[in-house]
């Protein structure tokens, strides 16, 4: 089990001023050492938040996994080739979108996005796609040859009453049917301490991704601490595996 932190919600701080700071790169620093095992950035064609010095600058320093978000684009794809993070999330992207609104749209892009693993996985970077809790999804994901997928939780973060259960379960049996296909199972996507721990029981979870809600509470308690309470909401749930 892995904890990767997302930073861009700082540098959404930083561009509300369009200063310097404060550092996304500072705050990955913390990030680590409140038990981070992981730092992802999300580059977007518009740069509203991180930009191409963040990412430089992380893949220079950052001792832990470097987990890059992107769009399938040929200047992503470019930007990656070079920088060489140790994993690539491609994700689905709209200008006007506030934060990424659901998996990708694989029956669409399904061409492109094998284009766009292949030539990846040729410069020895791992592949991750991010999809919707769906079996038919994982199936397709199988056919571009990515390492791993990233299950989209957003929908039982949002759940409410009886739709928290049939969400939770959807989920549950998203994460088991990849396991059973071969694929290493990532989640992520509105995750928070108190919606995590019921994700964090199901079995043949690798990674939690987690961004809004670390950030949100760093800003009152600080991003170690923030970081180190969301560890162990995880560690304490996850079962023995």
């Amino acid at each position: 089990m892995t904890l990767g932190v997302n930073i861009d919600h700082i540098a959404t701080i930083r561009q509300a001023r369009l200063g310097s700071e404060p550092d996304p790169v500072m705050a990955a620093t913390l990030a680590i050492l409140g038990g981070a095992d992981g730092i992802t950035l999300h580059l977007r064609e518009d740069r509203r938040h991180v930009n191409d010095r963040d990412l430089e600058m992380l893949k220079g320093f950052v001792s832990v996994e470097l987990n890059l978000e992107m769009a399938a684009t040929d200047e992503m794809i470019k930007i990656a080739s070079k920088r060489l993070p140790d994993l690539v999330t491609i994700v689905p992207e709209k200008r006007q979108e506030l934060t990424t609104e659901g998996g990708l749209n694989l029956k669409a892009g399904l061409g492109r996005l094998k284009k766009a693993v292949d030539i990846l996985k040729s410069k020895g970077i791992k592949t991750s796609l991010f999809i919707n809790p769906s079996v038919k999804d994982i199936d397709m994901s199988l056919e571009t040859g990515a390492d791993m997928v990233e299950i989209h939780t957003g929908n039982y973060a949002n759940a409410k009453g009886d739709r928290i259960q049939a969400e939770l379960e959807r989920v549950t049996g998203a994460v088991r049917h990849a396991a059973e296909a071969g694929l290493l199972t990532n989640v992520g996507h509105g995750l928070n301490y108190h919606n995590v721990t019921a994700i964090a029981e199901i079995s043949g979870i690798r990674g939690f991704y987690i961004g809004h809600s670390i950030i949100s509470r760093a800003v009152l308690v600080g991003m170690e601490r923030a970081v180190r309470e969301m560890k162990e909401l995880i560690v304490m749930s996850c079962p023995v595996q």
